[in-house]
């Protein structure tokens, strides 16, 4: 399954009332460099745990209620949503492996 695309018209169905697998959101904008270098590893951990973990993405420029709603200051901001309810976040550039230890796939 592919990254999601999270909008203020999908959130309350894909985030906030989803109950089952837990999901990464990542906020993101196509001007932020380090933004652009996560960009593969969070599609290939999408791709890889299928079934564990679904990815989603909010583009911080486009949907700017959300990234205030999620109170992103800095990005890229990657946010851990368990049972419609922010589990953890953390700011900046991760590789593969720490992103794996964040979400509990490690």
């Amino acid at each position: 399954m592919a990254e999601i695309t999270i909008t203020k018209e999908n959130f309350d169905e894909e985030v906030r009332n989803y109950k089952g697998e837990p999901m990464l959101i990542d906020l993101w904008a196509s001007w932020c460099g380090p933004c652009m270098m996560l960009s593969p590893i969070i599609e290939e951990i999408a791709e890889e745990y299928e079934g564990k973990l679904r990815v989603g993405k909010i583009n911080v420029d486009e949907q700017p209620e959300l990234a205030m709603a999620f109170r992103a200051e800095s990005i890229p901001m990657l946010v851990l949503v368990k049972d419609g309810a922010i589990h953890r976040t953390t700011v900046g550039y991760r590789s593969k492996e720490q992103l794996l230890d964040f979400v509990g796939l490690k």
